[in-house]
């Protein structure tokens, strides 16, 4: 009587006398490499904003991601390009992502409110400012990234305000005014961010507890958004072309 010999997968070996066998890694489906992405994305988020670009090491970064450094590295050229990841993903990739509720009031001033304050509470996160402040500190080695992250962030943000005062202003008989028309409203919607989210920001970079920040932001922003309707009923003056 002959025996058949069953052959284990490859990727998979029982412990063997001699002690343990070898288990193989290989890559992930295609499915979860999304998910492992996002994992050592998150883990170098951490670790950069507990050490900075030069106290980070991969092998930590490893550890909190709980992967591999040759997993890392198959995705990542090397820190460099891991931390340029990071931050382009955080700064910008967030921006995209804002969803406010519905605004609150009756009036469009009220509404504006609303969502400006929705927007500056939401943007004052300590991970985001942490890591902009990181970004910042990091320009020098990394002036390419410093500036494409600037403007890139400056564009997402006007079409971010582009589509919030479109939205807000166009059942109003403010929409019907010169700042709000199409060619108009870009330059509109970034004059409102200057006004209502620029100082704010200013200030969260330098403020040790952003907490401190927070009674202050609905006065601001309701004093912002007086200043920036009163702004647009009385007129539009053309910017001067850069």
């Amino acid at each position: 009587m002959t025996t058949s010999t069953l052959k284990m997968p490859r990727a998979l070996k029982t412990r063997t006398a001699t002690g343990p066998a070898e288990v193989r890694a290989g890559r992930p489906p295609k499915e979860l490499a999304g998910e492992v992405d996002a994992r050592i994305l998150d883990a170098a988020r951490k670790v950069f904003l507990e050490r900075g670009f030069e106290g980070a090491s991969i092998d930590e970064i490893a550890e909190v991601a709980r992967s591999g450094k040759r997993t890392i590295y198959a995705r990542f050229r090397d820190k460099r390009a891991l931390f340029t990841e990071v931050v382009t993903r955080d700064i910008l990739s967030r921006i995209a992502e804002f969803k406010a509720d519905a605004p609150l009031g009756a009036t469009v001033e009220e509404r504006l409110t609303s969502v400006a304050s929705t927007l500056l509470h939401w943007g004052l996160d300590a991970d985001r400012i942490g890591l902009m402040r990181l970004a910042i500190a990091e320009a020098h080695r990394f002036p390419d990234l410093a500036a494409t992250v600037n403007r890139r962030a400056r564009a997402l943000a006007t079409e971010l305000g582009v589509h919030l005062l479109r939205d807000l202003t166009q059942s109003d008989e403010l929409g019907k005014l010169p700042a709000f028309a199409p060619e108009h409203l870009p330059t509109t919607a970034r004059l409102f961010l200057d006004i209502i989210a620029v100082p704010m920001l200013l200030r969260a970079l330098f403020e040790v507890d952003l907490k401190a920040l927070d009674p202050e932001i609905d006065e601001h922003v309701a004093r912002g958004v007086a200043f920036f309707v009163a702004a647009c009923r009385t007129g539009w003056v053309e910017s001067p072309r850069q």
